[in-house]
């Protein structure tokens, strides 16, 4: 016990020579022996749910440890250092304090004002390099003609005269009447169709914007 100082020297008392008046223990020694030591225990915390004050030290694990080990303030700081290495985006939708503060690790910016995050694709060049911007929050339509053009130049449909024919009992077929074919050719026209020009777009700024949602973002750069 760290806080416990004998304050009487016993093996001393009993290296003296017989008959020495300091040889003898008095009943105070001891009672300043106990004393100091309920004191002493008492200043210990207990072993079923101690409550510590103060500022308790402990020795720290090492990385990676699963064990039922208490773990120190400084464990816990180096394995959320560990699990934000430099480089890492911290997001936060309530507050704005910066993660040195709330984490107590790290040096971190502000990052990506006014932009969204896209996965890295290394096939594609837009998006094949860590912290490559692009994109725009406008966009112009520029004012454009559709035009078409339709050629009739009219047209015309034949008709042939065929012989008419009728049944008589008994016997054959009898052309009622009979008469030679031919064609006979209906006025040339046109279809009347019209197609007119129209122009689509103005030239003006346009809204480019993708449903979105604000968050405090921030990058660990050391």
């Amino acid at each position: 016990m760290a806080d416990y100082n004998k304050a009487t020297n016993f093996t001393a008392k009993d290296g003296l020579p017989t008959g020495n008046a300091g040889k003898i223990i008095k009943g105070t020694e001891i009672d300043t022996e106990f004393t100091a030591i309920s004191s002493a225990i008492a200043s210990k915390a207990n072993i079923n749910s101690p409550a510590f004050t103060g500022t308790p030290t402990g020795p720290t694990a090492s990385a990676g440890t699963n064990t039922t080990q208490l773990a120190t303030t400084a464990f816990v700081t180096a394995a959320l250092s560990a699990a934000y290495p430099i480089g890492s985006i911290y997001i936060n939708a309530g507050v704005s304090t910066n993660p040195a503060t709330l984490m107590g690790f790290g040096t971190w910016t502000a990052f990506g004002a006014g932009k969204v995050l896209v996965g890295l694709d290394s096939t594609d060049a837009l998006f094949d390099t860590l912290e490559e911007t692009g994109g725009s929050k406008t966009a112009t339509l520029v004012s454009h003609t559709h035009t078409a053009t339709v050629t009739d130049p009219g047209h015309a449909h034949t008709l042939t005269n065929l012989a008419l024919y009728q049944d008589v009992v008994g016997g054959g077929p009898l052309p009622i009447q009979t008469r030679t074919p031919s064609n006979n050719t209906t006025v040339t026209a046109t279809t009347g169709i019209t197609v007119a020009n129209s122009t689509e777009g103005a030239s003006a700024t346009n809204a480019n914007v993708q449903p979105f949602i604000v968050v405090n973002m921030w990058k660990r750069t050391a």
